[in-house]
Formats: structure tokens, sequence, C-alpha cells
């Protein structure tokens, strides 16, 4: 059915919800309408004018013959305004099936943004409501638009999002998106990349392959945010051993698919480098050699080298070692994987254990997740459910929130009656006790890490800017309004399939230069955020009315 004259809310046209969904990393392509399908004609009621944007009929046909449901999700505010009937509509929207092809779904907001409704993007309504028609998640849905309203109601959702920029598109907007593409065609190629990058090769492994090492250095974010690619290992392998470093071990202790951790710094990871110590690297080798893997996996970022672990796995007697690596890496890995810039973490780590043979299940979710039976009781001062966490701090400077900023923004998010508890680690409990004097409960120094994941999981939402909290977030489904400072690209390191609403300066200049001390006095991409803002934020998060 189509949306009725009455425009009273978004209804949805198209399949009914029943059957399954097709398995891998997506299962719909959400699509914008005016701008991205078809030429912007402001306020369009005349099918005549419809004109496909070049390429994109063969395009949607190639995201068809994937398997993937196609649906279009568009603002509509014409129809409240006068400009054209629902007839109208119904015409045009006809005219462009016509020329591209059939839609599994159709999502229409008809409603003025002085309606505030749910449905209009940048509100996440209308993602929801067509990843529901199409039987499936938001979070296993990507959208491509033109303008930050598309990827604001994406992010909101918890989907994926791709933009493809137009000469009406601004700057600003185009800085912010997670991912960019040229025109629709490429926006296409984009997907089904990334949906090939963690599919199943043909020389996937059977189940019960031995026990495989798995390594991941560095924090405990970094961790977390590999934990789908070590489900992908655990799914074929009969015991899995993870590696990793003293700052990582909490994080480890939560994942899921996890036998037996290993701990070890490791001195070409960890920052500030300590020296190598000659002794240090023969007790490794022996620890490793212990661990009698029949191969291992070798999980890194996408600055860090995985060859000098190599070498050692090699002197250890590991017979097979995947990773990824951009340089030539001889003899010392049997699978050298490459991974193009800009992939999100949890799906470079997916990719690279896919490579090694060992695909995520199409039982399982590609998102983040803990072993939430592990998790301990939430400290009685957080009080009941339903409170907002705000994580000001980080072991980086350049991704800490200003504590100005926080400390308004717990006087105005209190001033709306919401309830604000402020976290931190033991080094941060000054500025904790300061930004929550405004009028938050501070647990500043009195949760470790698995503590913080309780007092998190009972949250409405997490304030926190692009550090290890965020993604502990993700992996509990706990919305996040994101700080983030680009320092890092928010489409690599962002939260991950998880609700998601991005503030700050996305065109700052400390953008991309991955800088852990602020370039720029007065640390502008995150200093200019208003605390009215982050309520905004919320609101659309459905958190606080």
């Amino acid at each position: 059915m189509r949306r009725d004259h009455e425009r009273d809310q978004c209804r949805s046209a198209g399949v009914d919800p029943v059957g399954s969904p097709p398995s891998g990393l997506y299962h719909a392509v959400l699509l914008d309408r005016d701008g991205t399908l078809v030429e912007d004609v402001p306020y369009n009621g005349d099918p005549e004018k419809v004109r496909p944007v070049p390429g994109a009929r063969e395009a949607l046909d190639r995201l068809r013959a994937a398997g993937l449901r196609l649906a279009v999700v568009t603002n509509q505010s014409g129809l409240a305004r006068g400009y054209f009937t629902a007839h109208d509509l119904r015409r045009v929207n006809a005219r462009v099936e016509e020329l591209l092809g059939p839609f599994d779904d159709w999502q229409i907001c008809p409603h003025a943004e002085s309606d505030r409704c749910a449905c209009r993007k940048p509100a996440p309504g209308m993602v929801h409501a067509a990843a529901r028609a199409l039987g499936t998640t938001a979070s296993r849905c990507v959208l491509i638009g033109d303008i930050g309203a598309d990827m604001a109601a994406a992010a909101a959702a918890g989907a994926a999002a791709v933009m493809v920029p137009t000469p009406a598109t601004r700057d600003a907007e185009v800085a912010a998106a997670p991912t960019v593409a040229a025109d629709l065609p490429d926006a296409v190629d984009t997907v089904l990349a990334r949906m090939r990058l963690v599919a199943a090769p043909d020389t996937a492994r059977r189940p019960g392959r031995g026990t495989v090492l798995v390594v991941r250095s560095d924090a405990a974010g970094d961790v977390l945010v590999t934990g789908p690619g070590i489900r992908a290992v655990a799914a074929g392998a009969e015991r899995v051993v993870l590696l990793c470093g003293p700052r990582g071990r909490a994080a480890a202790d939560l994942l899921p698919g996890v036998d037996e951790v290993v701990e070890c710094p490791l001195p070409w990871i960890d920052a500030p480098a300590p020296p190598v110590d000659p002794d240090d690297m023969r007790a490794l080798t022996d620890r490793l050699a212990a661990v009698r893997a029949d191969e291992a996996v070798v999980f890194t970022s996408f600055h860090q080298s995985p060859l000098p672990l190599a070498l050692l796995l090699r002197l250890a007697g590991v017979p097979r070692i995947s990773a990824i690596s951009d340089d030539y890496p001889g003899a010392l890995l049997d699978v050298r994987h490459r991974v193009p810039v800009g992939v999100p973490e949890p799906e470079r780590a997916l990719s690279l254990a896919a490579a090694a043979g060992y695909p995520l299940p199409a039982d399982d979710d590609p998102g983040l997740r803990l072993r939430t039976d592990r998790l301990p009781p939430a400290p009685a001062a957080a009080g009941s459910p339903g409170y907002v966490v705000l994580h000001p701090g980080s072991s980086v400077e350049t991704r800490a929130c200003p504590v100005e900023l926080a400390t308004r923004m717990v006087r105005v998010l209190g001033a709306a009656g919401l309830r604000v508890v402020v976290t931190g680690g033991p080094d941060e409990r000054e500025l904790t006790a300061r930004v929550a004097a405004a009028g938050g409960v501070d647990l500043g120094g009195r949760t470790g890490l698995d503590e913080l994941a309780a007092v998190i999981a009972r949250a409405g939402a997490l304030v926190v800017g692009n550090t290890g909290p965020a993604h502990l977030a993700a992996a509990l489904g706990v919305p996040v309004v994101s700080l983030f400072a680009p320092t890092v690209p928010f489409g690599q390191w962002g939260p991950y399939r998880v609700p998601t609403v991005r503030l700050g300066d996305a065109a700052a200049p400390c953008r991309d230069t991955r800088a852990t001390t602020c370039p720029v006095p007065g640390h502008p991409c995150l200093s200019a955020v208003e605390p009215g803002r982050v309520l905004e934020a919320l609101r659309l998060l459905g958190v606080g009315g």
C-alpha cells in the first residue's frame, strides 16, 4: 500500500516481512530517492520529470543479483506543504519503479520539519520500519544517500551508510560521512566489495581444526572490535587461545569464543614502546610453543605490522600463520591478506578470519558482543536503570571530552530531568569529581572494565569520545552519543552497528593526523559542541523524551 492522504504517520509499501533474509554482512540496502536514485527536482509531483542518475538501473540490478533486498526511504514534505497530492506521489514513485525496477519496500515521510515526527530523516524511524518490512534489523542494513540527514538517520538506527554527494551536499556533511562514494555505481561497488571481503572463501576450514592461536594486542577497545573475527575463528576451531597485551586483558576475558588468554606485552605494538629484551622474546617464543597451536591468526590495526610476531611464531613451530600485511612477508605468512583503507575495524578482523578459512557463521550477527554472564552487578551508587553515562576521559588526550564541556553537559542534562552517571579510570578521579559536581553521580575510579560494562549495560545511552567504553556500549547494544575527534576515521573506528549520533567538527585541522596530543590549541573539534546538541542527540536516540 502507499501512503494515504491523512499523513498522520509514516507508512510502508511493499513486501510482507515473511521468509528468511539473505545471509552475509548485509541483508538489505536502503536508498534515498531524490538526489540518490533520481535527479533532485524539488517537490516533484510530475512523473515526467523523473530522471534516474547515471548507471542507477544497472547498479540496482547488481544488488538484486546479490540477493539483497531493496527499499526506498524518502522525506516528502511536499505533501504536508500542499505542493502535490498523495496521488501525484504514487505516480512519481511508480515511474521510479518503471525505470529502475521494483523495490521491496517504500518508506515515505510526508511531514514537514516543524511536525517533529519520528520518521523524517535524520530521525531513524523509516530505517527501522524498512528493516522490519524486509524481515531484518537496522544493523544488517546499509543506507545510501546524498546528504547528512541520510547518514544521521542510518547511524541513529545502527545501520551502515554510504554517502554519494551532489553539488548541493554541504562540505561539513561530506566530512562527517562514514564512507563517501563518487556516484551510485561506486557506492554499490563499496557495498558488494565489503560483503565479498567477509564472505566464506572456497578454502573455508572445516569445523574442529584443532587449536588456533588468535592475536590482538593493544588496548581494550582494540580487543573488543576484534571480537567478531575471533568468534568466526572459534566457530571452526576446537580451541581458541588469545594472545593479548596487559591493556587488553580485561576485555579479552569478556569475549565469547575464547578458551584461554595468554597475556604478554609486544614492544613493537605498545606505545610508548619499551626496549626489546632478548630474554623476554625467548620467553614469549617458549610460551607460544607451549600452546601447541595448529595455526595462528594475527589480528592488527591498519597501522601495525604482524611480521615481528610472525617470526616468533615460526620459531615456536606454528605451521600456518595468517595476517594482514602490506609489506612483503617472505616465508613468515601462509595467508597474506590485504584490506582496502577505511573498512570498519570489526569487518577488517572478519575479513582476515574469512581469508584464513574461518567465515562467521550465517546465524551469528557481525556486531560486537560480550560474555554478559561474566559481568558483576553494577555499583549500587549508579541507581536504577535508565540513566545516561558520561565518560569524559580517554587514555589518548585528543579523544577526551574537554572538562568544561563535560561539566556543562551534566548541568544541562540534569536540568532536562536526566540522571547522569560519570565514569572514569583510577587516574581520572579528579576529572570525574569535577564533572560530577555539576549534578551527576561520580563513579570515577570505582569500576574495572567488567564493572564499567555492567554500569553501561543498564544505561539509556552513553556519551563518550572515541575510546574503549564506546565499544563496550556497542557490544551491549546501548546507544552512543559519540564526541568523536577526527584524528582517526569515524567510519573505521566509530561505534559499530549500534544506534549512534556523532557530534564534533569532522573537518577540524586535526583530521586524520592520528595525533595523540591535540595539535590545535583549545581542542576545537569538540570544544565547540553545545550541551543542547547532546540533549537533542539523546532525544533522537529515544532517551529523555
